[in-house]
């Protein structure tokens, strides 16, 4: 119905525009411009590769319960009433949440959704600004797109802008990549200046390291040095003291032995 209601329109506004002479008209073939975007397609791919992604995980889980609905079919006779409620219970859960992460997914307002919004909305509206601009300067009163629901009975190619709006894109995105170019190149040079600070900080740090290693290395030699010099002293000191004890206990053996041979 609303495809006849468009169509009616359609034949109506052309009929308008033949008859005033001022009027233009144009069309566009959507599914042309956007297979000559590669930005459309890669965009298209990493929609369809994550699409697969979620179809295989409710796929599995799907498998899941139809395990667990068999299971229970094939021992309903060996199982309890409770039991068996208790196991549809559970797949009646298992269910539902199946259903929520499917709404979850391609809800009007899932993940789907939101995923194509981000991917593929920037691309359509550079087309849509491309035509818009195109239609202005060129100065066309319609621009149809051939790849809608729209029937077009016949087109000449001449009208055809399909190629103005890729082309403008294009211009469109190398203006864009070499600003962006631009823009990396100024925050690289800007990185490479803080780089070469970094590093001038960090050789720095680096020198102040090793030198406060140096000295810790130095104090603790400096310690050692000081403890074997204490160390040789009371080694000393004790080899004097075991000389003299030596000594004196040779003394007073001899005064003993003196002493036995008088008497």
């Amino acid at each position: 119905m609303k495809k006849n209601i468009f169509i009616t329109v359609l034949l109506f506004i052309v009929t308008v525009a033949f008859s005033q002479k001022s009027q233009r008209l144009a069309y566009i073939d959507m599914d042309y411009i956007l297979d000559n975007i590669p930005e459309y397609i890669e965009a298209q791919n990493a929609l369809n590769a994550k699409v697969e992604k979620w179809k295989n995980k409710l796929d599995k889980e799907a498998r899941k319960i139809e395990v667990l609905k068999t299971d229970l079919s094939n021992e309903k006779a060996i199982l309890t009433k409770e039991l068996i409620e208790e196991r549809e219970e559970d797949i009646q859960v298992k269910q539902e949440a199946l259903r929520r992460l499917e709404s979850l997914y391609f809800g009007p307002r899932g993940d789907m959704f939101n995923l194509r919004k981000q991917l593929i909305q920037p691309v359509q509206d550079q087309v849509y600004n491309a035509v818009q601009d195109i239609a202005s300067k060129k100065k066309y009163d319609f621009v149809f797109d051939k790849s809608s629901d729209l029937v077009m009975l016949y087109s000449n190619k001449k009208h055809d802008i399909s190629d103005l709006i890729v082309k403008l894109i294009r211009i469109d995105q190398k203006q864009q990549n070499k600003k962006e170019k631009i823009e990396a190149k100024k925050e690289l040079l800007a990185n490479k200046n803080i780089s070469e600070k970094q590093k001038q900080r960090e050789a720095l740090k680096q020198k102040k390291i090793k030198e406060r290693e140096e000295r810790i290395k130095k104090i603790e030699e400096q310690r050692k040095a000081r403890l074997k010099a204490q160390a040789d002293k009371r080694k000393l000191l004790m080899e004097k003291k075991e000389a003299l004890r030596k000594a004196k206990e040779k003394e007073k053996a001899e005064e003993k032995k003196n002493q036995e041979e008088n008497k």
